[in-house]
C-alpha cells in the first residue's frame, strides 16, 4: 500500500484507537499524496486511485487542513480512478474546512475526477477563490444563500452515493465486472443516454424489483457492458442481456 508522504501530527490516544478500528474495516489505500505549504494554504497533490480505501488519508488531510491558514488546494491530475467513495472523501474534507472557516479547492483534475465532479454536480463546491479568508466578513445575504446552496448540494451528493454504489454492485454481479469496469459502464451509459448518473442508478436498482429500463437505455447499457468486457468491443456472450430484462 502506498504510504502518504505527509507525516501526521500526534493525536490523542483515544482518537488514534478509534481511527485504527475504523481503518481496520477499510480496504487498502491505493492513493498517495505530497504536501507543500503555499502562502498560508496547503497544496496537496494526490495520485493513484480515490475509492473507499482513500478514507485512510482523511486523518492526515484533516491535520493538514488544521495546519493551514485558509485551507487546501488539491491537485488531482494524476488520479487515474475516482468513484463515489472517493468523492465522499473530498466532501468530508470540505465539510471540515467549512467548520473551520476555510476552503478546499480542486486546482486541477484528471479525466476521472473531472467527469465525476461534472456528473454529480459538485464541481462548484471546490472552486472557491484560493487564499481568500472570509471568516471575519460581515453578514451577507448573498453569502448566506451561497452557503445554503453548498449545503444542499453536499446533502444531495451524500444521498445519491449509496444508490450509485448499489447500481455498480448490481452491474458487477450481473455481468461479472470489476468495480472499475462497472463504474465505466454507468458513466458511459449516462453520457450516451443524456441521463443524470444518479437517475440512471435509481432506475437500474429498480430493475431488481421488477421494473424495466427504457429500450434506448437497455441498448446503450448492453453496448457499454460489451465494451467493458471486451477490449475490441465484441458483442456480449449468451446469457448477458440488459439488466432491465433480468428477473
Amino acid at each position: 500500500m502506498p504510504e502518504p508522504a505527509y507525516a501526521a501530527r500526534s493525536r490523542t490516544q483515544e482518537g488514534a484507537v478509534s481511527a485504527a478500528i475504523d481503518n481496520a474495516a477499510l480496504p487498502p489505500c491505493m492513493a498517495s499524496m505530497d504536501v507543500t505549504p503555499d502562502h498560508g494554504r496547503m497544496a496537496v497533490t494526490l495520485w493513484g486511485e480515490l475509492d473507499l480505501g482513500s478514507r485512510r488519508l482523511l486523518p492526515d488531510l484533516h491535520d493538514i487542513l488544521t495546519l493551514s491558514d485558509t485551507g487546501i488546494d488539491l491537485r488531482l491530475d494524476t488520479v487515474g480512478f475516482c468513484d463515489c467513495a472517493g468523492l465522499n472523501v473530498l466532501l468530508d474534507l470540505r465539510m471540515h474546512a467549512l467548520d473551520q472557516g476555510k476552503t478546499v479547492t480542486v486546482r486541477s483534475g484528471g479525466r476521472a475526477v473531472d467527469r465525476l465532479l461534472d456528473l454529480t454536480g459538485t464541481r462548484e463546491l471546490f472552486t472557491g477563490t484560493a487564499g481568500t479568508d472570509t471568516r471575519h466578513a460581515g453578514p451577507s445575504a448573498d453569502g448566506d444563500q451561497d452557503l445554503r446552496a453548498e449545503v444542499a448540494q453536499l446533502r444531495r451528493a451524500m444521498q445519491t452515493r449509496p444508490t450509485i454504489d448499489l447500481a455498480r454492485g448490481i452491474l458487477m454481479a450481473s455481468f461479472r465486472l470489476s468495480p472499475e469496469a462497472a463504474w465505466s459502464v454507468l458513466v458511459r451509459t449516462s453520457q450516451n443516454t443524456n441521463t443524470k448518473l444518479h437517475h440512471l442508478a435509481r432506475d437500474l436498482v429498480g430493475t431488481v424489483h421488477g421494473s424495466t429500463l427504457p429500450a434506448q437505455v437497455q441498448q446503450q447499457l448492453a453496448a457499454a457492458v460489451a465494451s467493458a468486457k471486451s477490449p475490441d468491443g465484441a458483442a456480449l456472450g449468451p446469457g448477458s442481456g440488459a439488466v432491465g430484462d433480468a428477473d
